[in-house]
């Protein structure tokens, strides 16, 4: 019986050869199209997510009655005449300050801002998020500066330029100004909210 099915082994071995050279190709073929797609998807997600943030912060800034930068200048102004102002751990007052205290203390002062205590919490505020390369006068800069990558020790006041205002350290003099671009800062760099966008819409700037 065996003989009997002999000659078609060779027919089918062709066959099966034959057919495996024909869809191999299209199946990768499938495969590259799809990769293709996926990584053409998440593309776009990411484009989409940088529109919203972009429409989120024209939106918080068109429904305020008064101008962001008008209330930055406020508190910028009181930051830079409290330069040389001594670093203190838990430090809220012009006795001495620590990062978090200092701006919290303009904030409080100058836009009628209760923003939250420790800059752990401070980050977690809902503001809008600001890429690096659309900062604007005080908006919020945080830092990972204790060496535990992405987790947030520092924070600091952009003032235009690259430059950027805070109370830094007992070391290092208090309050006092740097640059965003210096390799440590850039380095330690998280991430910027437009706390501003979260204002009283009664408050004024001081003269």
């Amino acid at each position: 019986m065996l003989n009997r099915f002999a000659p078609l082994v060779p027919l089918a071995l062709v066959t099966l050869l034959f057919g495996c050279a024909v869809h191999s190709p299209v199946s990768q073929q499938q495969n590259d199209q799809q990769i293709k797609n996926s990584a053409t998807a998440q593309s776009s997600v990411i484009y989409q997510e940088e529109l919203a943030t972009e429409k989120e912060l024209a939106d918080f800034a068109s429904s305020k009655p008064y101008q962001l930068p008008v209330l930055a200048d406020s508190i910028l102004e009181r930051g830079l005449s409290l330069v040389g102002t001594r670093y203190r751990m838990g430090g809220t007052s012009e006795a001495g300050f620590d990062c978090s205290g200092f701006i919290g203390y303009l904030f409080r002062e100058e836009a009628g801002m209760n923003l939250p205590r420790s800059t752990r919490e401070m980050i977690n505020v809902n503001a809008p998020l600001v890429s690096r390369n659309n900062l604007k006068p005080g908006d919020l800069l945080f830092f990972a500066t204790n060496g535990r990558r992405g987790r947030v020790s520092h924070a600091g006041i952009y003032l235009g330029d690259d430059q950027f205002i805070h109370s830094s350290s007992r070391r290092s003099g208090g309050v006092r100004v740097d640059n965003l671009g210096d390799s440590y800062w850039s380095k330690t760099f998280i991430e910027a909210k437009r706390a501003l966008a979260m204002a009283p819409t009664t408050v004024t700037a001081r003269k």
